[in-house]
């Protein structure tokens, strides 16, 4: 019993790892802005109320944290319920997507090539710092590959954690704005006490045999993207239409919206502000392709400009499809297009890194 107990304290929950204080108190703010937002009838309350408030209190160093391990029992929620979106009348339409696919291609190249240019040009950082800050998408991966290579890990981690909150944040409301419609909708179609048995094992069925799934299979994004497939081949076959109940869905947004908003915890105020004005820029940049590119490819192709900003926008695959579930947008098109992003960026980025090497003649860091 003994070195059972030790076992516990010892591991990733124990009271020596797991800062339950300030954990609990990301949550208790993430809640109260949360309940402000959706009182407010402002865009997915839960996600962005909670990562506003946590934001806010990581800049003015309130003792706030989410430890990693919170994230992916909610990742695996919100890509069963991604999944869902799919059904079999998507393979018809699978073929209308060569256009978007090769648009968004070409629109990553952009990105990639002005984002870069603008953080080593502006920011003044060192070469692979700017690269992997850069590239339009895989905030994990992209820490891993850049830190390897001798980057800073922190810059890379805290840029590409800013064009996720910024977009985020601004995205939504530009949507609800320009478009007249609200989103504010609930992402699941069910209640909890209206759930019958079965959603409840095809939810958890699906989330853990594709967390395994994921890792077997190497996948970027894996406890996100596997419970994800899981889930669509679950629809796409027709074994099952369930849908997780949005009381569910709801809590994982907002223990999602938390993780964002703490990720700024710890770090010093100057520098998170450093960062988050430089991100402004860049994510300026950023929406600016992607609402050109929208625009252009929505005259070549069967899908209207909203959809393409969805599935083009620099965003997390997470939050946009969330998005796009609110606004009853095709979520198996948004969420293929983000998937593609992330492992076209996953792949290309560390050999494009190799072949380019250290530019000839570019200039020196900024002091």
């Amino acid at each position: 019993m003994g070195s059972l107990i030790d076992k516990l304290r010892s591991g990733p929950f124990g009271p020596s790892r797991f800062p339950y204080r300030r954990f609990g108190l990301a949550l208790a703010l993430g809640l109260a802005g949360g309940t402000l937002f959706a009182f407010a009838r402002l865009p997915l309350p839960w996600m962005l109320g909670a990562m506003t408030i946590c934001t806010l209190a990581a800049l003015l160093r309130a003792p706030v944290g989410a430890p990693p391990i919170i994230r992916p029992p909610m990742s695996a929620i919100i890509g069963v319920m991604l999944g869902s979106g799919f059904s079999p009348s998507i393979l018809a339409n699978i073929g209308g997507w060569v256009p978007t696919l090769i648009g968004l291609v070409v629109f990553m190249i952009a990105c990639g090539v002005t984002v870069v240019a603008y953080f080593r040009l502006v920011g003044g950082y060192d070469w692979t710092t700017s690269f992997f800050s850069g590239m339009p998408g895989g905030l994990v991966e992209m820490v891993t590959y850049g830190e390897e290579r001798g980057g800073d890990a922190r810059v890379i981690a805290l840029v590409h954690s800013s064009r996720i909150l910024m977009v985020v944040m601004t995205l939504p409301f530009a949507i609800q704005w320009i478009e007249g419609v609200a989103i504010n909708r609930a992402a699941g179609s069910v209640s909890i006490t209206n759930a019958p048995l079965s959603t409840w094992g095809w939810l958890i069925g699906c989330a853990v045999v594709g967390v395994y799934v994921g890792r077997l299979l190497r996948l970027p994004a894996s406890v996100l993207l596997g419970p994800m497939l899981a889930s669509a081949l679950v629809h796409l076959s027709g074994l099952s239409d369930f849908k997780p109940p949005f009381e569910v869905i709801n809590v994982a947004q907002l223990v999602l919206g938390v993780v964002i908003g703490c990720r700024f915890a710890g770090t010093a105020s100057a520098t998170v502000m450093r960062i988050l004005a430089l991100s402004v820029g860049s994510t300026i940049i950023l929406l600016c392709w992607m609402t050109g590119f929208a625009y252009v490819v929505s005259r070549f192709s069967s899908y209207d400009m909203e959809s393409l900003v969805l599935a083009y926008s620099p965003g997390g695959l997470a939050e946009m499809s969330l998005i796009a579930v609110s606004l009853h947008a095709e979520v198996a098109f948004v969420a293929a297009h983000h998937v593609v992003r992330v492992f076209l960026v996953m792949i290309s980025a560390p050999l494009l890194f190799k072949i380019i090497g250290q530019p000839a003649g570019s200039p020196p860091p900024a002091d």
